[in-house]
């Protein structure tokens, strides 16, 4: 089986599994008021995925997975740093499943920003923004459970450059970043403004969500297909009360 159909059916069970796992939630099964989101805007399905690591099966079958797809799409990547939090426990388990040389970038509390974590390095002290080995000539790249915005993604950036040259090292890369999960709300194009690669081994709304049709009751995957082309129609509070309903009614 070539690498994108290998993909594909990688993308089919793993979905399947979140789904019945529940970290893919959404209002019909889950909770019929739905969810208020970071952003304040309201939404009828929720994913997170990080309980990973308490379904063994689950979560060797992504990391699995997500080293295969290095070795297909990124083969030049000598080493994966997991982003604090969600991505430690996913590269972790590449290194294990995949070979993969890997390490995590530590916490930094109140860090929401590029310009927050330049402000924040100037009183660090000495401490490693990494933990895990890196070496001169290393092509780095970073691992995360999702993306929405950027902003993480960017931060973790910062500190492995921070880290690259605090320890003296010399032609060492990071210009990837692997995701199980990618919203497609704007993060490829982020990415690309970053001058990084953004690889994703499910594209949620245009291969991820075509995958849970059947999957799903009809109407809760038709109210997520719907909200996923466009969210402003939900945000009224009378359509949230009939969603509220008709998951109540079920």
């Amino acid at each position: 089986m070539v690498w994108p159909e290998e993909k594909t059916e990688a993308a089919r069970e793993i979905l399947s599994l979140l789904y019945e796992n529940r970290m893919i939630r959404t209002f019909y099964r889950d909770r019929p008021e739905g969810w208020a989101l970071v952003s304040g805007l309201y939404s009828p399905i929720y994913i997170q995925l990080r309980p990973l690591a308490s379904f063994p099966k689950v979560f060797e079958k992504v990391c699995r997975t997500m080293a295969r797809m290095v070795v297909e799409e990124a083969p030049d990547i000598t080493r994966i740093i997991g982003i604090a939090m969600a991505g430690v426990p996913i590269a972790s388990g590449m290194a294990i499943t995949g070979s993969i040389p890997a390490g995590f970038t530590r916490k930094m509390e109140n860090v929401k920003s590029v310009e927050a974590f330049r402000t924040a390095i100037s009183g660090y002290g000495e401490h490693s923004l990494l933990e895990g080995e890196i070496a001169s000539g290393d092509r780095i790249a970073l691992v995360d459970d999702l993306v929405t915005r950027f902003d993480s993604k960017l931060i973790a950036l910062e500190m492995v450059r921070h880290e690259v040259r605090k320890r003296g090292l010399e032609a060492v890369e990071c210009d990837r970043i692997l995701v199980v999960l990618d919203r497609e709300q704007g993060g490829a194009e982020a990415a690309q403004q970053a001058q990084v690669r953004l690889h994703s081994l499910i594209p949620f709304k245009s291969v991820g969500l075509p995958l849970l049709e059947g999957v799903m009751n009809n109407n809760e995957w038709e109210t997520v297909r719907r909200y996923l082309d466009d969210s402003t129609p939900f945000q009224d509070k009378q359509v949230q009360e009939r969603l509220a309903r008709m998951a109540m009614n079920g």
